[in-house]
C-alpha cells in the first residue's frame, strides 16, 4: 500500500500496474485520505474510515475536477463527520433516493387524488402538471425546488393570473402531501411566501330585462329557429339559403337544458347527466347520487316541472337530456348556447351565471343565504356569502330605520319621534 503526500505530481504520476484493477496511494499527512487509479486512466480520491467495526470508503470526486488540496479539504469533513458519529455513506445513499418532483406528482394524483377526487379535478391537476409545473422543476429532487423556482414560473404566467395562482395552490398541495408521507418537511414549502396575482370575479348576474331578451331568444329558438349569418365572401357563399331563410332551430333538449339551468341554479353537468330515474316528481326533487359536492337534491318549482313533462322519453337512454349518441346526455351546450347569447344580446355571458343569476334573484328576494346555500348545494356558508351584497330589503329597512331617527333628530324630536313644525308667516 503505497504512501507519500498527495499532490497534483504524485498523482499525475501515479499509474495502475498491467494485471491490477486498480491501485491507492494513501496521503502521510491526513490518515484515510487517498487516491484511487484504474487501467482506464481515470484517477478518484477517496476517504477511509471505519465505522460499525467495518472498514468503509467513500469517493470523494475524480481527479481533474479536484484539485488535491479541494479534494483533502473535502476529506477532512467526511472524516471529521465519521468521528461525530455521522455515517456518511447512508446520507449519500438517502441523498441518491430521493425522489424527483415528477415522481412525487404522479404519486399525488395516482394515490390521493383519482381515488379521493373528482375526475375532472384530477385533469385538471394533470393539465397543470404538464403544461407549466413539471416542465419547470419536473426533473429537480423535490429536495432541491426552489422558492426561487416557483416564483419564476409564476412571474412567467402573468398573462393568465389565475392558472399562474393555481399552479403554486397545486405545488404547494403536493408539498403538503410529501410532507405527510415524510418526504419532505411542511415548513420548508417552497410556494409559501410567494403573493399570488388578484384575480379578478367573473360572476355576472342576468337582469329582469337580460332574462326577458333571453326568454325571447329560446322561444325562437324551437319554434322558427335563429337567424345565422354566413361569409359572403366565401365560394359557397352564393349556394347559401336566402337572407331572410337562413334560420336553424335548435335541439328541444338543448332549450330545455337551458331553461332547467336558470330555473334550478344547477351546474351543467348536473342538469346533462341526470336521469329520470333521479327524479321524484311527486316531491319535485332530482336526487342526484353524484355531483361536485357529493349527492345533492336539485329542488324543481312548478315551471321547471313543466319542462320535464314536456320533455320525450327516449328509448334507451335513460338521461333527461338525450345526447346523439346512444344511451348518452348530451355532451355540452356550447352551439346552443353561443346562438341564444348573439339572438339576445348577451355578450360575455356564460351558461354558469345563469347558476349566479338564480342565487342573486333569492337574495334580492330576501331568501336568507342558508336557503340560497341549501338550493345551490353548497357544503361551504361563505361560498354562498358572495351573494350577500344583492340582498336589499334587511339594507332598505337599515336606512329607512337610520335615515328617521335622523330626521327626527334634526327636527328636534325626541326618542326617534317627530315633532310638529311652525311656519312662521312671512312680513
Amino acid at each position: 500500500m503505497a504512501q507519500g503526500r498527495i499532490s497534483k505530481r504524485s498523482v499525475d504520476a501515479l499509474v495502475c500496474p498491467s494485471g491490477k484493477d486498480r491501485i491507492f496511494l494513501w496521503d502521510d499527512a491526513l490518515a484515510g485520505f487517498g487516491v484511487a487509479a484504474f487501467p482506464t486512466g481515470k484517477k478518484v480520491y477517496v476517504a477511509q474510515f471505519r465505522k460499525d467495526g467495518r472498514s468503509r470508503r467513500i469517493a470523494i470526486g475524480d481527479h481533474g475536477r479536484l484539485t488535491p488540496d479541494e479534494a483533502r479539504s473535502q476529506a477532512k469533513m467526511v472524516l471529521g463527520s465519521v468521528e461525530t458519529g455521522a455515517d456518511p455513506i447512508a446520507e449519500r445513499k438517502a441523498t441518491r433516493e430521493v425522489r424527483t418532483f415528477r415522481a412525487v406528482a404522479d404519486d399525488f394524483l395516482n394515490l390521493h387524488i383519482t381515488p379521493k377526487r373528482k375526475s375532472r379535478t384530477a385533469a385538471e391537476y394533470r393539465r397543470l402538471l404538464d403544461l407549466h409545473l413539471l416542465p419547470a422543476v419536473g426533473s429537480k429532487r423535490i429536495l432541491d425546488v426552489r422558492r426561487a423556482d416557483l416564483s419564476m414560473l409564476h412571474a412567467r404566467m402573468v398573462d393568465t393570473p389565475r392558472a399562474a395562482n393555481h399552479c403554486l395552490a397545486l405545488a404547494s398541495a403536493i408539498w403538503n402531501w410529501a410532507s405527510r408521507r415524510d418526504e419532505v418537511t411542511s415548513a420548508d414549502n417552497p410556494a409559501k411566501g410567494i403573493e399570488r396575482y388578484p384575480e379578478q370575479g367573473r360572476e355576472r348576474f342576468l337582469t329582469t330585462e337580460e332574462l326577458s331578451r333571453l326568454g325571447i331568444a329560446l322561444a325562437e329558438g324551437e319554434t322558427i329557429g335563429l337567424t345565422y349569418e354566413i361569409d359572403e365572401t366565401k365560394p359557397k357563399a352564393k349556394h347559401a339559403a336566402n337572407v331572410e331563410n337562413r334560420r336553424v332551430k335548435l335541439d328541444p333538449f338543448a332549450v330545455a337544458a337551458i331553461r332547467l339551468l336558470i330555473l334550478t341554479g344547477a351546474r351543467l353537468r348536473e342538469i346533462l347527466d341526470a336521469q329520470w330515474a333521479h327524479i321524484d316528481f311527486e316531491r319535485g326533487i332530482i336526487f342526484l347520487p353524484d355531483s361536485k359536492t357529493g349527492r345533492k337534491p336539485v329542488y324543481l318549482s312548478a315551471a321547471a316541472q313543466l319542462i320535464l313533462a314536456s320533455l320525450p322519453r327516449i328509448e334507451g337512454n335513460p338521461h333527461i337530456i338525450a345526447g346523439a349518441k346512444e344511451g348518452a346526455p348530451r355532451a355540452d351546450l356550447k352551439k346552443p348556447w353561443a346562438a341564444v347569447c348573439r339572438a339576445a344580446g348577451l355578450e360575455g355571458v356564460r351558461l354558469h351565471d345563469l347558476r349566479h343569476s338564480f342565487a342573486s334573484f333569492g337574495a334580492g328576494a330576501s331568501l336568507g343565504l342558508p336557503i340560497i346555500g341549501k338550493l345551490l348545494g353548497h357544503t361551504q356558508p361563505a361560498t354562498t356569502a358572495r351573494y350577500a351584497h344583492l340582498d336589499l330589503d334587511p339594507l332598505r329597512r337599515a336606512v329607512n330605520t337610520i335615515g328617521a331617527t335622523i330626521a327626527a333628530a334634526m327636527h328636534g324630536g325626541n326618542d326617534g319621534k317627530r315633532v310638529a313644525i311652525v311656519k312662521f308667516k312671512k312680513r
